[in-house]
């Protein structure tokens, strides 16, 4: 089977055991398979879409993506993939409930948001949270919070919560 995963999602290929893959930002412009990229994006061939903004969706991801391998990976060892990194660790499967109210730009972001316990609403807002890449369009001008997208910032998963989940523990 030809793999054609993202550059996003190439450390989680890595990581789930795929050895060998392409990478490339178009995957339909190969002749591939099967094509690994995040779930917003959209292809001709078929593929496997796949979350990574939270530790938990890094997490899941990295089991689907081993299940198509013959090296399926344990729980155990994936959960030892996130030895090194803090916060992913302190927030994977985690259950806070933090009492901030939030307005969030972008989906990517509520799924962080959700992650932490903040309420999201639309009005009366402690903070308002949104990508880099929407800071023209945010009408709001008091606590805003800018948080990076994909220029920038790590095309490593982990590395990018790391970041992104330091920002915000700023707020609790």
């Amino acid at each position: 089977m030809k793999i054609v995963t993202t550059p996003m999602c190439e450390e989680i290929v890595k990581l789930a055991g795929v050895t060998d893959y392409i990478v490339n930002k178009f995957p339909d412009e190969e002749e591939g398979d099967l094509a690994i990229l995040l779930s917003e994006s959209k292809v001709e061939m078929d593929s496997l879409p796949i979350k990574l903004n939270t530790p938990s969706q890094i997490f899941e991801s990295i089991k689907k993506v081993s299940e198509i391998t013959s090296n399926e990976l344990s729980d155990m060892d994936v959960l030892a993939l996130f030895d090194d990194y803090e916060l992913c660790k302190k927030y994977l499967n985690s259950n806070f409930n933090y009492d901030v109210d939030v307005k969030v730009y972008s989906e990517f972001l509520k799924d962080i948001a959700d992650d932490f316990g903040f309420n999201i609403v639309e009005e009366d807002f402690d903070y308002v949270i949104y990508p880099d890449y929407l800071k023209d369009r945010v009408t709001e001008q008091d606590n805003l919070v800018e948080i990076p997208s994909h220029g920038g910032i790590s095309k490593n998963p982990f590395e990018r919560v790391e970041v992104r989940y330091g920002i915000l523990e700023n707020l609790i």
